[in-house]
């Protein structure tokens, strides 16, 4: 997709807005590939508890937080979007525990599809969320057609995060507008892991006693947390809920991608028509100015 004279004037650091998010996508998907490689020694949801653990240590070190001034206000939005955050990577990983990386990722995307049409304006936008919706429910049938067991567990567990990944993206932009996203990003993964502490208490022992499952365990926080979140708060304060949302098109056919490669989840027919279907809600959705109010969001230092 070409980028416009809109998108040109947002790049951060002079990178098109385009290819942060496919670094981030890319990243995002091998770490998610990596941790399905652990779940036949440690359930999704510690491994989920353990990415939210060790990113919250990794992005703590790099921004230490506690230098800065913080009011109670800004504390308690950081913590709020932290556990919402949390909440949409432990149902996402108990979601690929049973559904496909790229199927999962579509279906999830209807979340952000539907912040692209509340936010924005227009007949672009509401048929965008007709078109998502219609991949979402393809792909879902081809899923429940399969008669595995734990399907509709995947299904319920992605609709979730769908839901939470929509908050992600309202919560993110405002704490991205008010001050340094990154830190307020800190400070929410640590919110998140002492919240989801319960999930992880069981799986400690079982990670830390291995040097290769503590290493992996890094390796999908750096992936998976550090460097797509990053890359995105650096990315939320230049532009609207809804062009964040349409931009994110990216990631169900990345997902795709590396879960064919890395995973050979090859998809089937009905489900690239299902990801396409969902692709081409967020392309027609992106053909359209970005709103206005983009360009007036606060700097931050």
């Amino acid at each position: 997709m070409p980028a416009d004279s809109s998108v040109r004037s947002r790049r951060p650091g002079g990178i098109p807005v385009p290819l942060l998010f496919l670094a981030s996508g890319i990243s995002q998907y091998l770490g998610a590939a990596l941790a399905v490689s652990l779940f036949t020694v440690v359930t999704a949801a510690g491994i989920a508890w353990w990415r939210i653990a060790a990113s919250a240590v990794v992005l703590l070190a790099w921004r230490r937080p506690w230098r800065s001034r913080w009011t109670r206000t800004e504390l308690l939005h950081s913590a709020v979007f932290g556990v919402v955050l949390a909440t949409m990577n432990v149902s996402f990983y108990i979601a690929i525990d049973h559904l496909p990386l790229g199927t999962a990722v579509a279906i999830e995307f209807l979340g952000p599809v539907a912040v692209a049409a509340i936010t924005g304006s227009g007949w672009r936008d509401r048929v965008a969320i007709v078109l998502a919706a219609g991949g979402v429910v393809l792909l879902s049938i081809v899923e429940l057609g399969t008669g595995e067991s734990g399907t509709v567990v995947g299904l319920i567990a992605i609709g979730i995060s769908g839901l939470t990944w929509a908050g992600y993206i309202l919560l993110g932009r405002r704490i991205a507008a008010r001050r340094d996203g990154i830190s307020s990003l800190a400070v929410g993964m640590t919110a998140g892991a002492l919240f989801y502490l319960p999930l992880g208490v069981t799986v400690i022992t079982p990670v830390v006693a291995d040097l290769g499952r503590l290493a992996a365990v890094l390796g999908i926080a750096v992936l998976s947390s550090v460097v797509p979140y990053a890359l995105e708060q650096v990315v939320l304060r230049r532009v609207t809920a809804a062009r964040f949302a349409i931009l994110l098109a990216l990631l169900p056919v990345t997902a795709a991608l590396v879960g064919a490669v890395v995973l050979t989840q090859v998809p089937t027919p009905a489900e690239l028509a299902g990801i396409a279907l969902v692709c081409t809600a967020i392309v027609l959705s992106a053909d359209r100015p970005p709103p206005q109010d983009a360009a007036s969001l606060p700097a931050t230092s």
